[in-house]
């Protein structure tokens, strides 16, 4: 005698099989989709980029002289605009840094004449010694030097240590450039502490430093570039008169114990630079007159005089 249903069939259900294969397609299509989209995923978000990826690569040796022996060399404008710069190991060279930068440091030259455009920050000159020089700056400062002539426009005090035979006068010198290259450094042409020097190792009984003469004609000292280097397109003056920097006594002593007014005009309205301009060709000819050169850096050339006539002037 049989029973309905006593034995399981091992015969699996068709009814599943179709159900299995859906499932298996479904996986398979689902990772499929994961798979294009994280291939789509890929495709439309490019890997980032940072400021300093963006930058320029710089090389190190167009931002430094060294190790050179009587030759002229230098940078033309636009050379370096605005980065630090490195002179070192240099011996009777002439060196014209004709633009403006952030810092210069000068270590163990000899015998060099060295004319740099104005620097933000500071100048420094290391180890070096018959060094003749024309510098605009922040900062000045020396160390371990000797025997140094140096034509200067500093802002503020400048320093010597353990330095003799220093010797200073005011910056006398001109290219087409320099005013702007003055402006881009951010130095003011009415703030000039030259004399003003600084001494951290004086020694009882000696000067190690001193003015130089007034009339110091600035081309015997630091000749200008040879009409056969590449610096011979670059128009170089040293005469007072073209100078943007004003020629001042500093310490020295004065010409008359009289006294005058020194009389600054703040004149504003559309066109008010160009007509100043005018009116002091017309009327003060051979007489030391600035004007500010446009609209933009008026503001600051006036804060700028009223500020070193604070400080300078009532001494």
């Amino acid at each position: 005698m049989g029973c309905w249903f006593s034995k399981k069939s091992k015969r699996k259900s068709p009814e599943k099989e179709p159900t299995t294969t859906v499932e298996e397609n479904t996986i398979t299509s689902s990772s499929n989709a994961n798979n294009i989209a994280l291939s789509s995923n890929a495709t439309e978000d490019p890997p980032k980029q940072y400021s300093w990826d963006k930058r320029e690569k710089v090389d190190p040796k167009d931002f430094m002289l060294t190790g050179l022996k009587d030759a002229t060399v230098g940078r033309l404008p636009g050379k370096l605009n605005g980065q630090q710069f490195v002179i070192q190991d240099c011996e009777n060279c002439n060196i014209f840094v004709f633009d403006h930068s952030a810092t210069i440091t000068i270590d163990d030259c000899t015998n060099c004449c060295i004319v740099m455009g104005p620097v933000k920050g500071s100048v420094f000159f290391r180890d070096c010694k018959d060094i003749r020089c024309v510098v605009a700056c922040q900062q000045f400062r020396t160390r371990d030097c000797k025997k140094m002539e140096v034509f200067l426009c500093c802002a503020t005090q400048p320093i010597i240590e353990a330095s003799t035979g220093m010797k200073f006068g005011c910056f006398q010198y001109y290219y087409p450039e320099l005013a702007f290259h003055f402006k881009d450094a951010g130095l003011s042409i009415f703030n000039n502490n030259w004399s003003n020097v600084h001494d951290f190792t004086p020694v009882s009984g000696e000067t190690n430093w001193s003015l130089l003469p007034e009339d110091t004609v600035v081309l015997d000292h630091v000749p200008a570039p040879d009409p056969e280097s590449e610096f011979k397109s670059v128009r170089v003056s040293a005469e007072a008169s073209r100078s943007i920097v004003p020629m001042t006594k500093g310490g020295r002593r004065k010409d008359s114990d009289e006294s005058w007014p020194v009389t600054a005009l703040e004149l504003n309205g559309d066109g008010v630079v160009e007509a100043c301009k005018a009116m002091s060709r017309d009327m003060f000819s051979g007489t030391k007159v600035f004007v500010s050169d446009n609209r933009n850096t008026s503001s600051r050339d006036v804060d700028n005089f009223f500020n070193f006539a604070d400080m300078q002037m009532g001494l």
